[in-house]
Order: structure tokens, then C-alpha cells, then sequence
């Protein structure tokens, strides 16, 4: 059985995510430890006892779920699964983040700066309440690209920002086109469209200042070849070399996180198993939608870490 690491997204993140795991195995609390001293506060605090509200700030919800992806990892290697366990690596938008850390491509510490300038940078870059996403349900790709072409004729900015599943493409730009954009989908056949209740449009046009502060910060940070190939998000396909790595994590600021295609050749790589690294099972749900010839398991507790250790 031939195994990926994938790592969740905003939005999977929960007061409490990672103590269990902190409480269990000392390498993961250093994780946590690590990153509370690379940002210069106690995050770990909030994820653990804080306010939902306030972890859920972009800015506080991409370090702290890197943080407890990373600190699974260690966990499992703990427990002796190595990293060679995995053919590939992936992560849905922040998650590729997670992703490149666990591997040994950019520093934990490094890592969390990073996470915490992006989320800063894509919350600052469009005022609240101009921006808005929404989920189309029972469209996929090329259709809702065509939707969201009608929907920007105004002159608004709205594009296909999430490609999840063959069932859930994520919709981004102006509010107003976004709900245009809603309502044609529903005239063509969608079977729900869903605001989403975020702070900002992430994965457009309107995140091109967030993606020159990107292509700053991450200038002045090392890369290294990650020790698992990573499937890359705006190329779902396989990425090694530390410059392309460099340049595509500023693409996808803007870009379309393309999960659906990512899965897909993977498992046309020959990968049958994915393991969902960290906090939440969203990706194992989108998993089962894209083919469901495909398993997935959870790795987010101590309970978890020990059962993949023995599988």
C-alpha cells in the first residue's frame, strides 16, 4: 500500500487541537514550543484554552494549524514512522505549508513567521466586508470557471479559488460578484451555493498585495529539497527544486488551490492510502468524493498517531 501525508486548511482548526498530543509526546511539545518562540507570544495558549473567535483569525489559525500538523509528524515519528513512510506530500492551501515543514523544506521556525505574515498579508489586503467565498455544491471546475466568467462581466473581480472535489469548487472576489456568482450556479444546476463565513477573499486576484509580501518574506528564508516530493497546489503535480517550490507558494497566494487534481495523480502515482495530518477530517471527506477506491485515516491524536504506528 503506497501512503501520502496530506495537511488540512483553515478552517479545521479547534480550541484544543494538539494538547493531547503535547501531553503525550514530548517532541510535539516542542513544536509548539518552537513556534511560540519564532512569534514572540504564546500561541500555544490560544489554541489550547483561548477564545475560537480569536484563533480563528487568520493570522493566529495558519501558524497554529502548521503547528499541530508538524507536531503529529514528530509524534508518529516518535512512535517510528519515518517520513519515508510517505511517496508524497500535500496540503490544501496553508496546509502546503505544513507540508514543506514536516519535510525538512523550510524551518519550523521559519515556517511560522511565514504563516503569520501571510495571514496578516491576505487579511490586510482587501478591506473587511469587500471580499466574500462562497461554496458551489454540485458544479465542478470547468463549469463553475464559466460561472464565475458570467459573474465578473461587471468588472468585478471572481474566480474559481478551490477545486476540493468533483461536487465543492470554492468561489473568490468582490462580494457582489461572489453572490452573482451564487445565483447563476443555481440557475445551472447547483445543487446549494454557501457563503463562507471568512474574513477574506483568499485565492484571487484580490490577494495580488498579499502575494508581493509573500514573494518578500520568502525571498529571505532557505528552502531546501524536501525529503518527500511535494504535490504542488496552483500545479497539482509534483515539485522538488527549491526555487520552483519559492515561486509557486507566492503563485498560489492568487492562485486556484487545485486539491481534486492533486489527489488524482497521486493516486495515478500509484497512492491508495492518505493519511490526513493534524486537525479535523475535511480532506478525508473530500478524499472519498474524488475516488472512492481511495482510504484515509486521521492522524490528529495520541490514539491516532498509535494506530498508524501499527497499521
Amino acid at each position: 500500500m503506497t501512503t501520502a501525508f496530506v495537511f488540512p486548511g483553515q478552517g479545521a482548526q479547534t480550541i484544543g487541537m494538539g494538547k493531547a498530543l503535547a501531553d503525550a509526546y514530548p517532541a510535539a511539545r516542542a513544536v509548539f514550543d518552537e513556534v511560540d518562540a519564532a512569534l514572540g507570544e504564546n500561541l500555544s495558549n490560544l489554541i489550547w484554552e483561548g477564545d475560537i473567535d480569536a484563533l480563528t483569525l487568520t493570522q493566529n489559525a495558519q501558524p497554529a494549524l502548521m503547528a499541530t500538523s508538524v507536531a503529529a509528524i514528530r509524534a508518529l515519528e516518535t512512535e517510528g514512522v519515518t517520513l519515508d513512510k510517505a511517496a508524497f506530500v500535500a496540503g490544501h492551501s496553508l496546509g502546503e505549508y505544513s507540508a514543506l515543514a514536516a519535510v525538512g523544506a523550510i524551518s519550523l521556525a521559519d515556517t511560522a513567521r511565514l504563516l503569520r505574515t501571510r495571514g496578516q498579508a491576505m487579511q490586510s489586503a482587501v478591506p473587511v466586508g469587500v471580499g466574500a467565498m462562497a461554496a458551489l455544491l454540485g458544479l465542478d471546475f470547468e463549469a463553475v470557471k464559466e460561472v464565475a466568467a458570467e459573474a465578473a462581466a461587471e468588472g468585478e473581480v471572481v474566480q474559481a479559488a478551490n477545486d476540493n472535489d468533483p461536487t465543492q469548487v470554492v468561489v473568490s472576489g468582490h462580494k457582489a460578484a461572489v453572490e452573482r456568482a451564487a445565483e447563476i450556479a443555481k440557475g445551472r444546476g447547483a445543487r446549494r451555493a454557501v457563503m463562507l463565513p471568512v474574513s477574506a477573499p483568499f485565492h484571487c486576484a484580490l490577494m495580488q498585495p498579499a502575494a508581493e509580501v509573500m514573494a518578500e518574506a520568502l525571498a529571505a528564508v532557505t528552502i531546501n529539497a524536501p525529503a518527500v516530493p511535494l504535490i504542488a497546489n496552483v500545479r497539482a503535480d509534483v515539485v522538488t527544486d527549491p526555487a520552483e517550490i519559492r515561486a509557486l507558494l507566492v503563485e498560489q497566494v492568487t492562485g486556484s488551490v487545485r486539491w481534486r487534481e492533486s489527489v488524482q495523480v497521486m493516486a495515478a502515482k500509484g497512492v491508495t492510502e492518505f493519511w490526513e495530518i493534524g486537525a479535523g477530517k475535511a480532506l478525508s471527506g473530500m478524499i472519498r468524493k474524488i475516488d472512492r477506491s481511495l482510504t484515509s485515516r486521521q492522524v490528529g491524536t495520541p490514539d491516532d498517531v498509535k494506530a498508524a504506528a501499527q497499521a
